[in-house]
């Protein structure tokens, strides 16, 4: 047997006590590699949890227990008043009813927006792809042009626009802006993520007769649900938390949830409740955080297929 083995160019292996060969030793789970990673993380993660922290636990607090405790110490009892106050009766300037209005107004802005905008980029980038028309490369360069000029700049023609279209003041001026300003990073992700399919289906679809709509509808959406959920969270998120435009178009009577929180913080009547305004800041938080705890692993592959390949 050894003969065997010497001959053969292979290491015999090492034995035991007992005559039993041995494999490699176990690398310990505690390197200093890791421990410097997990400490690193473990850190970072504490840095940014710690304003929830304060967030969650203030909001559970009655007025007197945030004056005279610390604010680092948890609730001496759960009160939900500052919750029910936040969302029903907290004043968002001349009005006292709390947020309840403006989230119904941030819904009315975040749905048509999103789907209006997502479903334009995704045609677009469809056909940048894959059905090339002269200039389209020129098209393309002003459409991802646009979308570094800074919101400021363009606020007075907007205000312009709308007024002369009659919807300023109106949650149609809010949408209208949100879904154009939406298209152009939303276009470059669709158009990088179509060009990473494979472009036989593409051929083999106009080979069998399949045209413009029937190849989008039938071969490219089914295949692009991780893209779809990141144009989704991208646009809730910027929607929901927009604050400039909702403060400028929306009328006072149309105000979003970002708005209104704004009111609620910066009111000067009374004295300060730190209990509902941090119950209302988690309150306006909310939607986007949901979004991102239910379709997070989707998104890093949308991002990984749809952010690289140009």
């Amino acid at each position: 047997m050894s003969n065997t083995a010497t001959m053969s160019g292979s290491a015999p292996a090492a034995s035991g006590p007992a005559g039993e060969a041995r494999g490699p030793r176990p690398r310990p789970f505690f390197t200093p590699k890791k421990i410097m990673l997990y400490t690193t993380l473990i850190f970072f993660s504490l840095y940014f949890l710690f304003p929830l922290y304060v967030m969650v636990s203030t909001s559970f607090k009655t007025m007197p227990e945030i004056r005279f405790g610390s604010i680092f110490a948890l609730p001496s009892q759960i009160n939900f008043d500052a919750w029910v106050r936040a969302w029903t009766s907290a004043c968002t300037g001349l009005t006292c009813n709390g947020l309840s209005p403006g989230f119904w107004n941030s819904v009315k802005i975040t749905i048509p927006s999103t789907i209006v905008s997502i479903f334009i980029a995704a045609i677009n980038g469809y056909a940048l792809v894959n059905w090339r028309f002269k200039g389209s490369e020129i098209f393309f360069s002003i459409l991802i042009f646009g979308s570094f000029i800074p919101y400021q700049v363009m606020l007075y023609p907007l205000v312009i626009i709308t007024r002369e279209l009659g919807i300023f003041g109106k949650l149609e001026a809010v949408i209208l802006i949100h879904t154009i300003f939406g298209m152009p990073i939303l276009t470059l992700l669709f158009r990088n993520y179509f060009a990473s399919l494979p472009q036989e289906l593409f051929k083999a679809a106009r080979v069998d007769g399949a045209g413009f709509w029937r190849i989008f509808f039938e071969i490219m959406l089914p295949m692009s649900l991780p893209i779809f959920v990141v144009a989704l969270i991208l646009q809730i998120t910027g929607i929901w938390n927009d604050f400039l435009f909702g403060a400028v178009f929306a009328g006072t009577h149309n105000q979003p949830m970002t708005v209104q929180l704004n009111n609620i913080v910066n009111s000067a009547q009374g004295t300060p409740e730190y209990n509902v305004n941090m119950a209302a800041t988690v309150l306006t938080g909310l939607v986007p955080l949901i979004v991102y705890f239910v379709s997070g692993k989707l998104f890093v592959r949308g991002v990984a297929a749809g952010a690289v390949k140009g």
